[in-house]
């Protein structure tokens, strides 16, 4: 074989391995940057950018893809620990031409998070009101999406803040009056709130609330379990304090109290087999909201965001084309 051929057989050789090590060295020692990774990825592959915007002081995260047309906008509010970026199995199905906003809530990932802050579910509220009125969200009524605690705060903002919501989903929401869960019933029964299901500290407690909040079994390989749990640990403190103020009578059953004043249709989504928040709070939601919807998805959990994607996406795409028909029938009428 030529010298300069065999060179050249080397050096290609020598270019494939180094971002193959690089991969295999990030899974074994660094698996946390590997998911961080993941995750940008993601983002560039389904085209949303990352942006800031301030409120004094204060500062939220957000990413956003397209912009503000005919259609309304719609505004994503995560779970208790999540961040912006659990979004992004739905943004998959959702059209490009939508303008999407995904905020990080507030103490979440680049949001600000402050000691001084009102983290109960109507203090949460309040700052994302202010970041809507910050990135001026609110010219037009939007579409507001929100998954258990973003959920409580989804229904609690279109009950406060009614001219702004044009029409709302609620994704498994907690702050409604449902029967209770196993978790629930530990929560009630424990003294320990070191001992919080949904803030696990070692790879085996990460295991143990995917499978509390999935009715799907992921096989989830050790060195991914430690990356999950070495990227939340930093932030543990953080989530004891939050999760004790939105479980706090004060917080418990903000939804329901508000549900009488949600004017906008409301559609609700939940997992039969929801082990965290019982689905008992959707028939709660449907008696209490005058135009509400519900469809309960079977063999499905609490993150029904992660376990059936597509199939809340459909959901979503056709409540809102269903709302768009409706009033242009209205406006011909």
């Amino acid at each position: 074989m030529d010298l300069d051929v065999l060179n050249m057989f080397v050096i290609a050789g020598g270019t494939l391995a180094i971002p193959i090590l690089a991969f295999v060295a990030s899974f074994l020692l660094w698996p946390s940057a590997l998911i961080r990774i993941y995750y940008w990825y993601w983002r560039r592959a389904l085209g949303m950018q990352v942006r800031y915007a301030s409120y004094e002081d204060y500062q939220f995260c957000y990413s956003y893809r397209g912009r503000p047309g005919y259609r309304p906008s719609i505004l994503m509010l995560h779970g208790f620990s999540a961040h912006k970026d659990m979004w992004l199995s739905i943004v998959k199905f959702l059209p490009k031409n939508l303008h999407l906003v995904c905020v990080d809530m507030p103490g979440h990932e680049g949001t600000t998070r402050s000691s001084l802050d009102d983290l109960s579910i109507s203090g949460q509220t309040k700052r994302i009101h202010q970041f809507v009125e910050c990135i001026k969200l609110n010219r037009r009524p939007f579409h507001l999406v929100g998954t258990s605690m973003g959920g409580n705060v989804a229904g609690v903002y279109a009950a406060q803040y009614p001219d702004e919501v044009c029409s709302v989903t609620l994704i498994c929401p907690a702050g409604a009056y449902s029967t209770d869960t196993t978790f629930i019933k530990q929560l009630k029964e424990s003294d320990h709130i070191d001992r919080i299901p949904l803030i696990p500290s070692t790879p085996e407690e990460m295991a143990d609330m995917l499978k509390l909040c999935s009715y799907v079994r992921f096989k989830v390989p050790q060195q991914i379990l430690q990356g999950l749990v070495d990227v939340r640990i930093p932030h543990n403190d953080f989530y004891r304090k939050l999760f004790l103020e939105i479980v706090d009578e004060k917080s418990r059953h903000s939804l329901h109290e508000n549900m009488s004043k949600i004017k906008a249709p409301v559609q609700v989504i939940w997992g039969r087999q929801d082990q965290v928040l019982d689905v008992s709070g959707a028939e709660v939601l449907a008696k209490a909201v005058p135009d509400c919807r519900v469809h309960v998805l079977e063999n499905c959990g609490h993150t029904v965001v992660v376990e059936r994607p597509r199939k809340t996406a459909k959901l979503m795409l056709e409540f809102l084309a269903l709302l768009h028909s409706t009033e242009n029938y209205k406006k011909q009428a």
